[in-house]
């Protein structure tokens, strides 16, 4: 495949991450955007950067002196601190770089930072998004594929969860922005002919995973002897995914941009497709766990029991996830691999050595 230019939003992130080193390792080209915001610790966040040959100290200076910085490691990538929100900042980074692709991973993340900090959630995830569109809309781009997530299946009880599915009941305001996104997308989908895919991301974990999601909750607080919150008294189950799995779904479909569906009917409109070039798609691992056999296994590779504090159900939050991912099985043959076990014994590997953990 010839090499392109793929914009990467959220480089800094977990899942943006992963997937510039793939897309780098395979000899694209990647321009890599994050406005690396304190939502979680950003030593994490450089950590990453740094992996992909993007030092500290050189974002920082970029603060006085705005601009790209040369990745020391990867030739064909570089990185802007850049916030979604920058609307001129924005237009001016599609302008000027003439993307091949964009897969935009960057957003306000997390189901109960949205109960306080609300209208972080509508600058990145609203008006930043619709920078990505309008990025796309005047600079030529038809390839753009983004993140939704499961969040936007909300009060839905009927699983597994089917891109088919009606998503007008979310919880949290961050569902709701992940809906308007799609929602957004067919329209410029419709009026631009834009190829937009998005993707319903449910429970990734790996190395490099975000501080404030449960694996990396439960490891510090096991390795740390203090007792882990077990909401719903441990009755909840998840699609956990393994990152590599996630990342490989994520390349497939950024290599196969959305067609228009040929048998769509507008009398009887099927959701996750349309007569304009816009698919829907989960992306999980089509096999919930309980979420005690998680703890279980994390337990079983750190080598030490957790101590549990069972609580109840916390608001905005759900008691199962379960993603039915026929679609990218059946258009892509996309199909995750990864055991628990194996995955969470790399997960764990890399905690130890990021925090210095080798000897607990």
């Amino acid at each position: 495949m010839t090499s392109r230019k793929i914009l990467v939003t959220g480089t800094a992130g977990f899942i943006g991450f992963h997937l510039a080193k793939k897309l780098l390792e395979r000899g694209d080209k990647v321009i890599g955007l994050d406005n690396i915001n304190d939502y979680y610790d950003v030593n994490l966040k450089y950590g990453r950067l740094n992996e992909l040959g993007i030092a500290r100290h050189s974002v920082l200076d970029t603060e006085s002196n705005p601009g790209f910085i040369q990745s020391t490691t990867y030739p064909k990538h570089k990185f802007i601190k850049l916030d979604l929100a920058d609307r001129e900042g924005m237009a001016k980074l599609f302008e000027e770089e003439k993307f091949d692709a964009v897969m935009h991973l960057a957003a306000q993340a997390g189901v109960r930072y949205s109960l306080e900090n609300p209208h972080a959630y509508i600058d990145s995830n609203v008006v930043g998004f619709l920078n990505i569109l309008e990025g796309c809309r005047h600079s030529g781009v038809k390839n753009l594929s983004y993140a939704s997530s499961s969040s936007v299946y909300g009060l839905n009880q009927s699983q597994p969860f089917k891109t088919t599915d009606k998503t007008e009941h979310q919880v949290s305001l961050y569902a709701a922005t992940k809906k308007s996104n799609e929602m957004m997308a067919h329209t410029y989908s419709h009026l631009y002919g834009i190829q937009t895919t998005g993707l319903r991301f449910f429970t990734v974990y790996g190395p490099w995973g975000r501080p404030d999601m449960a694996p990396m909750l439960f490891t510090d607080a096991i390795l740390n002897d203090r007792p882990i919150k077990v909401f719903n008294n441990g009755k909840m189950s998840r699609d956990f995914t393994y990152i590599d799995d996630i990342v490989d779904g994520i390349m497939k479909v950024i290599d196969n941009p959305a067609q228009p569906n040929e048998n769509w009917d507008p009398k009887d409109p099927e959701i996750s497709s349309s007569s304009t070039p816009y698919r829907l798609y989960n992306i999980g691992n089509n096999a919930p766990l309980p979420l005690m056999e998680f703890i279980e296994t994390l337990e079983n590779s750190l080598g030490k029991k957790a101590e549990k504090n069972f609580m109840p159900m916390q608001d905005g939050d759900v008691v199962s996830t379960y993603a039915d991912v026929s679609g990218l099985m059946n258009d892509f043959g996309y199909k995750p691999d990864t055991k628990l076990a194996d995955g969470i014994s790399e997960f764990v590997k890399w905690y130890r050595k990021f925090y210095g953990d080798d000897n607990k």
